[in-house]
């Protein structure tokens, strides 16, 4: 198995319901896009808000759109040692039993119960690209970056939709320790 894939490196954002939404900027309001995103229909708000944690705040978290059934939070490790909680590794919107923390907006605040994930990495693939690869919707692969300082990440789990752009997301801190930048192209290899 051999394939070419974009990488993307995902900063510290989150995905807000609209009763969240409405809860931290006021009634009715509606995010402000200011750059789509290479998955269709995602995008950059011009929104941001403050995480507020058991031991720290991180300020300036950026909103994407569109709004979501439930209010979910993705940062990194390191993020996770600023704000006091222990994030699982999880795929976007396994949220069960994952810590809270308190989001402060511009008009208010919601705080929590669940709702913070380190996300899990992942390729975003079409049903005929996974098909070309004999790959399915939630298997695993390894990829082999390339570059001055090569890695294999391992267990990258495999998201097909017929809506996806071919692209794999890791966190910063992960795409940054390997060198890497967005659009790089990374191989897939037999896991």
């Amino acid at each position: 198995m051999l394939k070419k894939v974009p990488i993307a490196l995902s900063n510290r954002h989150l995905h807000l319901s609209q009763k969240d939404l409405e809860r931290l900027f006021g009634e009715g309001y509606e995010l402000t896009k200011i750059k789509d995103l290479k998955q269709p229909g995602q995008y950059a708000a011009e929104e941001k808000v403050d995480l507020v944690g058991p031991k720290g705040v991180i300020e300036g978290v950026r909103v994407l759109g569109p709004t979501r059934s439930k209010t979910q939070i993705e940062i990194s490790y390191s993020d996770s040692f600023v704000l006091g909680v222990k994030p699982p590794v999880r795929d976007s919107g396994d949220l069960d039993d994952s810590p809270g923390v308190t989001i402060k907006g511009p008009v208010g605040e919601v705080t929590l119960e669940e709702g913070v994930i380190a996300a899990a990495r992942h390729i975003h693939m079409t049903p005929a690209e996974a098909e070309e690869l004999n790959l399915q919707d939630k298997d695993t692969v390894n990829v082999r970056t390339g570059g001055e300082r090569s890695v294999i990440f391992e267990n990258v789990l495999v998201r097909v939709n017929p809506n996806y752009a071919l692209e794999m997301h890791v966190d910063m801190e992960e795409g940054n320790g390997a060198g890497v930048v967005n659009d790089q192209l990374v191989e897939i290899i037999a896991s």
